[in-house]
């Protein structure tokens, strides 16, 4: 529980001025709005996964500048007012729209919810044009279309061009570029079904590019999101917008926590950083920047110090389960690869989209894109990025991702692997026959079986062991399991191999997992095992090494 002297966490709360008005503990990415102004960008899009700020930072944008309200209260004492930049405040007109919940199945849905977006945005503005001319050229078409919205008959023509007639007219009105802001604008593209994908941006394409594409009258634009929709119908016509990704270091810092931050927001509500907090929430690289997603932690805060997952569960989770699991033979190499190892070299492309270009490269990048997966290093040329899974909270969504793609019980997994790690031998055989069987019915040969069950087990103990392996989909495979925790968990050294008498396998097997503990630098209890499978047959052997010490 959170004391009651202590500031209220913004956990459900993403705009600026309603966070700074109630007092909610704020973490202070104004001197975001010195980068933005500084990069010389007049159209840009930032990509990021979900709740790492996106929305907080793009309505504190919008407060900073927009010209009808007076917001020196809210910034007062943040970073950008000790800047030169401070002048600009409540200096510029301001667009604002998010279509985070523009989303529908039918395309006459989500143009009703974007429609309804920009029908604000003109009446917000509509006290400022009452002493203008219906008449006068610069505010004929705002007038025009603020009518057609009021009596809701919008034509899709006046639509499609709302936005140019809003710059056009803010720019004449308060003779200032108006600055555009769209927070989640590939979201309409995202959550909707391929049929009303295709037929909708034939909407939305003239809509973005009315007031993106060379408009005198436009001062700067910043779009947001989680990937790049480039597709040839939409932005290839957009030639001057700068993308930025997570590879990239402008603005690296600006989205999601620090390590320091996440330190000093800690220690605030009496928790400290500690290297189980690291180890589930840490591992995030934005360029080279540590980063920490605020939902994760805050919600830890909010639970108490309660270690457990709290980002996983976003609107595209099944998605991204539904691609990997049809993806290409390609991808599930390197897939089977990054659950081995926890890490995988690739060749990801993170500026183009997967659903428009399904391939195995952009399914790399939208799971770098979505926060899956973090890129430890790039090659820009090759397109060639080191991924690894960043965190144990993230590592528990790839637990289910491998359910699915195994296709093995979830339950019955959970308590094999526990059974594993507490030592007892007899509860995790009789499962892992169980498991042999179930695997099979879904593997064609009865190698990949025994691999998909292994890959099961491995990312099932990661929390608890380093782990380092020789998989192989024939005749034997070693893993080797450190255990962190060396009083509470034995080491684990698993020999499996494959044949038709088990009985003598099972044998061999132990005997060389006991003579791999001289290659091993591993000390205290070991617990060596030995595997031999044929078809649905097993048989299993084991023995304790106790006291080991280093020489």
């Amino acid at each position: 529980m959170i004391e009651e002297n202590k500031k209220l966490l913004p956990i459900d709360e993403h705009d600026f001025r309603s966070i700074r008005l109630k007092e909610n503990y704020y973490v202070d990415k104004t001197l975001f709005i010195k980068d933005f102004v500084t990069s010389g960008n007049k159209v840009m899009l930032i990509t990021r996964p979900r709740r790492f700020g996106k929305t907080l930072n793009m309505t504190m944008l919008r407060d900073f500048y927009d010209i009808t309200q007076d917001s020196r209260e809210i910034f007062h004492g943040l970073a950008i007012m000790e800047t030169k930049y401070a002048s600009l405040i409540n200096s510029t007109p301001v667009i604002f729209l998010s279509f985070k919940d523009c989303t529908g199945d039918k395309i006459k849905e989500i143009k009703i919810a974007i429609t309804n977006k920009i029908a604000r945005e003109y009446e917000r503005f509509e006290p400022y044009f009452a002493d203008f001319s219906k008449k006068d050229k610069q505010y004929s078409s705002y007038f025009k279309t603020l009518e057609m919205f009021k009596n809701e008959k919008m034509k899709e023509s006046l639509l499609k061009q709302s936005l140019f007639s809003l710059v056009q007219a803010l720019n004449a009105r308060f003779g200032k570029r108006p600055i555009l802001i769209i927070d989640s604008y590939d979201n309409p593209l995202i959550e909707t079904t391929e049929k009303i994908r295709d037929k909708f941006t034939d909407f939305y394409e003239p809509f973005l590019l009315a007031g993106l594409k060379e408009n005198p009258n436009l001062g700067q634009a910043i779009l947001t999101g989680i990937q790049y929709v480039a597709r040839e119908d939409i932005f290839s016509k957009l030639n001057n917008m700068v993308v930025y990704t997570v590879l990239d270091d402008r603005y690296a810092t600006h989205f999601g926590l620090t390590e320091e931050q996440t330190a000093e927001i800690l220690a605030y509500y009496g928790l400290g950083l500690t290297e189980d907090v690291k180890a589930y929430y840490n591992g995030y690289l934005f360029s080279d920047a540590k980063m920490y997603n605020p939902w994760s932690i805050f919600s830890y805060i909010k639970e108490g110090g309660a270690l457990k997952s709290y980002w996983t569960k976003t609107p595209t989770s099944e998605l991204v389960h539904e691609f990997i699991d049809s993806a290409e033979d390609k991808f599930h190499e390197e897939f089977e690869e990054l659950i081995e190892n926890e890490e995988a070299t690739v060749r990801a492309n993170l500026e183009e989209s997967f659903i428009e270009f399904p391939g195995t490269q952009t399914l790399w990048g939208l799971l770098v894109n979505e926060g899956y997966l973090t890129a430890t290093s790039e090659d820009y040329e090759l397109e060639i990025i080191a991924v690894k899974i960043p965190n144990n909270e993230m590592r528990s969504e790839f637990r289910m991702i491998v359910n699915e793609y195994t296709e093995l019980p979830n339950g019955m997994l959970t308590n094999m692997t526990s059974l594993l790690a507490g030592g007892n031998m007899k509860g995790f055989f009789d499962i892992f026959g169980e498991l042999v069987i179930e695997s099979l019915k879904h593997q064609s040969t009865k190698e990949n079986a025994y691999y998909m069950l292994v890959l099961a087990m491995m990312i099932y103990l990661r929390d608890l062991y380093d782990i380092t392996s020789t998989i192989e989909t024939g005749r034997g495979n070693t893993i080797i399991m450190k255990a962190k925790d060396t009083e509470r968990h034995p080491n684990i050294i698993i020999e499996l191999k494959y044949g038709k008498n088990t009985e003598k396998l099972k044998l061999k097997a132990l005997k060389k997992a006991e003579d791999k503990i001289g290659y091993t630098e591993l000390t205290g209890n070991v617990l060596c095992v030995g595997i031999a499978h044929s078809k649905k047959e097993s048989e299993a052997a084991h023995e304790m090494i106790t006291d080991l010490v280093t020489v």
